[in-house]
């Protein structure tokens, strides 16, 4: 049914008879009631008129000269293209009351019998039209609703500011079936722009568009949607649009919807893009608070962690953190070094778990083993400490991993302590390898070996890191250290291998990478 139609204007109607004179008075009677009319004489035409146009309803003879009126009715109704036409039946021949209950079975929506009253006839296609405009337009709402809601689940799904402006681009078009652009702000203030021509064939672009925060400011939106008409757009200075603005605070830019106003006629077109928009901004909401967490979360976690590392010619070192892709929460992750007397211990270490909780034991466990290694003990000893304090302060929630190394530059060694830790890997001419020094987490009381004394050759580099650069969910954890180990190699820079190593296997990890390397120059 064309849109016209649907929402109650004239309609577009194929009178199909073969008799001259029936035809031009059911026609002449359509035309005066404004209705277009298009006109057939036989089944093979009227099949070519609905090939090539949209009509609204068919004023079909029963007796045709190539098909019977029962079969071309079938045939309408059988096409999934046509199936929706309202077919009035008119006969002069078949006037019995089986044909009627003939017609009426095979598909058509009114039977009428010759002569008939032009009020009887105008009055019948009236009541197919109103009814059918009623479905039709009941299944075009539910159509839109159901985009409505794929739309907005994708809007939700999104997990970065350019795939939520995608999306909004794209449901707006889908839901519409028109052309839309949606802007949205990041939170480093870059607007960022996507337009999507239509749901089958969708095109986006992101670019950073100059005014666009003075002339939302212009239209005013405060908390909540606002749908509104603009001459101009800043991206788009020629095209008139209606706009969507919302936002669920006043201290962020609002998102903005635009389309064609030819795509926003009714007020319930004006609804659907209302949602579209109020379900894009809490969406930006969600991402904008994830952010901010996101941020106060990797603040709070570099500020237990060295500022910086002791500079010792001999003994150079890197390190880097890089938090978990996917978390805001806070991790456990830590490093460490401190200068001894000539030697250097260098610690690092892994809480289990994402949380403040978290956060805070690992902070505990990092000033206790700053304590304990300034007050002198081995680093056996102080993991027995550690391993104390955890089961008696946080016996539920401080399982912890820790591995430790003493270096002594002077004797050419390091002695190695670790506590369920990933081993130190040790790379030099001979090769890359891991150390075979083992021992029970922390936090569960258990009795631990001492520290492993092993050659420090001038040259060797030893990498360090916590579990989440070797570790991944459905995959076996040797395999990740195989992977580490073989990407790893001694002569390489070390500022040049760590970004290196993170870049290649530390991307798209759930949990925190904490990453130490060490070499021994002389």
């Amino acid at each position: 049914m064309n849109p016209t139609a649907m929402s109650g204007g004239p309609a577009r109607v194929l009178v199909v008879d073969d008799l001259d004179a029936s035809r031009f008075i059911a026609s002449s009677w359509l035309r005066r009631s404004g209705h277009t009319v298009v006109e057939a004489t036989t089944a093979a035409e009227a099949f070519v008129a609905l090939d090539e146009q949209l009509f609204d309803l068919v004023l079909l003879d029963v007796h045709l000269p190539d098909m019977s009126g029962y079969d071309v009715t079938e045939r309408i109704k059988a096409d999934p293209r046509t199936s929706s036409i309202p077919v009035v039946m008119l006969s002069a021949t078949y006037i019995e009351p089986e044909d009627k209950v003939t017609g009426l079975t095979r598909g058509a929506d009114a039977y009428l019998t010759e002569p008939v009253d032009p009020g009887e006839l105008l009055a019948n296609v009236e009541a197919a039209l109103r009814y059918h405009r009623a479905r039709a337009l009941a299944e075009h709402l539910a159509d839109r609703l159901t985009r409505l809601t794929a739309a907005t689940f994708t809007i939700n799904a999104a997990a970065t500011f350019d795939a939520l402006v995608e999306a909004a681009a794209v449901g707006a078009a889908d839901v519409l079936d028109a052309e839309a652009t949606a802007v949205l702000t990041t939170p480093s203030g870059a607007v960022r722009v996507a337009t999507a021509a239509d749901r089958r064939s969708p095109a986006w672009s992101h670019s950073d568009v100059a005014g666009v925060e003075a002339w939302t400011s212009a239209l005013n939106p405060g908390v909540g949607v606002t749908v509104t008409e603009a001459d101009a757009l800043p991206w788009l200075p020629e095209a008139p649009a209606v706009v969507a603005l919302a936002r669920t605070k006043l201290r962020r830019q609002p998102i903005c919807i635009a389309v064609d106003p030819h795509a926003v006629v009714t007020a319930d077109d004006r609804n659907l893009l209302r949602q579209l928009a109020q379900a894009t901004a809490l969406a930006a909401e969600g991402l904008h608070t994830f952010a901010e967490e996101h941020s106060l979360a990797l603040t709070l976690q570099r500020s237990l962690l060295p500022r910086t590392l002791p500079h010792h010619p001999a003994l150079p070192m890197t390190a880097r953190y890089e938090p978990a892709s996917s978390n805001a929460e806070i991790g456990g992750d830590f490093y460490d070094v401190i200068e001894l007397d000539g030697r250097m211990l260098i610690a690092i270490g892994d809480v289990c778990g994402h949380s403040i909780e978290a956060a805070t034991v690992m902070a505990e466990v990092r000033h206790t083993f700053r304590a304990y290694a300034l007050e002198g003990h081995s680093p056996a000893e102080i993991l027995r400490r550690v391993d104390t304090m955890l089961e008696r302060f946080h016996p539920t929630g401080g399982l912890t991993t820790m591995c430790l190394l003493l270096v002594d530059l002077e004797a050419g060694t390091m002695a190695v302590a670790n506590a369920g830790h990933v081993p130190p890997l040790v790379a030099d001419d001979q090769g890359t390898r891991y150390t075979e020094v083992k021992g029970p987490l922390l936090g569960l009381g258990m009795d631990r070996p001492e520290a492993t004394e092993l050659p420090l050759p001038r040259g060797t580099t030893v990498l360090l890191t916590t579990d989440g650069l070797v570790e991944r969910n459905g995959v076996d954890l040797d395999e990740g250290m195989e992977k580490l180990r073989a990407a790893t190699s001694y002569a390489d820079d070390m500022d040049e291998l760590a970004d290196r190593l993170i870049a290649q296997l530390g991307q798209g990890k759930q949990d925190d990478i904490a990453l130490l390397l060490l070499r021994r120059l002389a």
